[in-house]
C-alpha cells in the first residue's frame, strides 16, 4: 500500500462531525502501562504490559455553531471519538470511548482564535481498526452494504471483534446497523455476527460493542442497515482481534 497523506480525514465526535473546524490533530496514542517485574536473577529488565491506554489531541478554529458547541460543555459523562484517516471501506480508524478532559481556546497576536482539546480514553484504550463503511455512509433505506476482505491469511480469526458507530443524522423512527460476515462472499451465505448489531439508532450518536472474546470471525465483514427510516448517515469501524484481548 502507497503512502498517504492526512488530507481528507474525518474527525467525529459523540456523533458531530467537527472535521471541518479541526485544523490539527495533534496526538493519537494509544500504550500501556509498563508493569517492571525483573527478578533478581535476571541480568535484564523484565515487563509486563498492564492497563491499556489512549489520548487523541485536536486543536480547533472557534466555531460557535460547531466545535465550541461540541467541546465547551466539558461533559462528564463518557465521549465518542473516532478519527477517520481516509474514506474507502478498509482504511484505518482510531477508534475510543473517552473522557473529554480539557477546552482551552488560545486568542494568538495575530487574531486567531484556537482551542485545544484532549480526550483520554476511559476503560478500553484506543483502538485501531477498518472502515466497514465508505466514509460517511447515507441510506435511505434498508441497505447491504460492500464487503471488507480481510485476506487469506486472517480468513477466520477466533477471538472476537470490536465495532464502532458514529450517527451523524436520523430522520425516522429507527435503524438497526448491523455487522454480517461470509467465509467466501459468494456461496456462504451473509449472516449476522453474533453480538455484532449495535442499539436501533433513533437519532444521531455513538456506540462501542464488542462479541464475545472466543467468537469466530470470518473472512469478509459487511454493514447492513433495517428499519423504518428515510436517511441514516454514519461510518462504522470495526477491530477484529488476531490474538486473545481483554477489556
Amino acid at each position: 500500500m502507497a503512502k498517504v497523506t492526512g488530507l481528507g480525514h474525518l474527525l467525529l465526535v459523540g456523533g458531530v462531525n467537527v472535521s471541518g473546524d479541526i485544523t490539527a490533530l495533534d496526538e493519537i496514542t494509544g500504550s500501556a502501562e509498563e508493569l517492571e517485574c525483573t527478578g533478581i536473577d535476571k541480568s535484564a529488565k523484565e515487563r509486563l504490559l498492564g492497563p491499556r491506554d489512549g489520548l487523541i489531541t485536536a486543536t480547533s478554529w472557534f466555531n460557535p455553531d460547531r466545535a465550541h458547541a461540541s467541546f465547551a460543555a466539558l461533559p462528564t459523562s463518557d465521549v465518542h471519538v473516532m478519527y477517520v484517516a481516509g474514506s474507502a471501506i478498509g482504511d484505518p480508524a482510531a477508534c475510543m470511548v473517552a473522557k473529554q478532559a480539557n477546552y482551552a481556546p488560545t486568542r494568538e497576536d495575530d487574531g486567531s482564535l484556537t482551542a485545544e482539546t484532549e480526550f483520554l480514553s476511559n476503560a478500553y484504550g484506543l483502538e485501531w481498526g477498518h472502515l466497514l463503511t465508505a466514509g460517511i455512509r447515507s441510506d435511505t433505506s434498508a441497505t447491504n452494504g460492500s464487503p471488507l476482505d480481510f485476506g487469506a491469511s486472517i480468513a477466520t480469526t477466533n477471538f472476537g471483534l470490536q465495532a464502532y458507530v458514529q450517527v451523524l443524522s436520523f430522520t425516522g423512527t429507527s435503524c438497526t446497523i448491523t455487522i454480517q460476515e461470509s467465509s467466501d462472499n459468494s456461496g456462504d451465505t451473509y449472516a449476522a455476527v453474533t453480538g455484532g448489531a449495535f442499539t436501533a439508532a433513533t437519532a444521531a450518536g455513538a456506540e462501542r460493542i464488542q462479541t464475545t472474546r472466543a467468537l469466530a470471525v470470518e473472512r469478509y465483514l459487511r454493514v447492513t442497515t433495517s428499519g423504518t427510516f428515510s436517511e441514516c448517515s454514519f461510518v462504522v469501524a470495526v477491530a477484529k482481534n488476531l490474538t486473545s484481548v481483554a477489556f
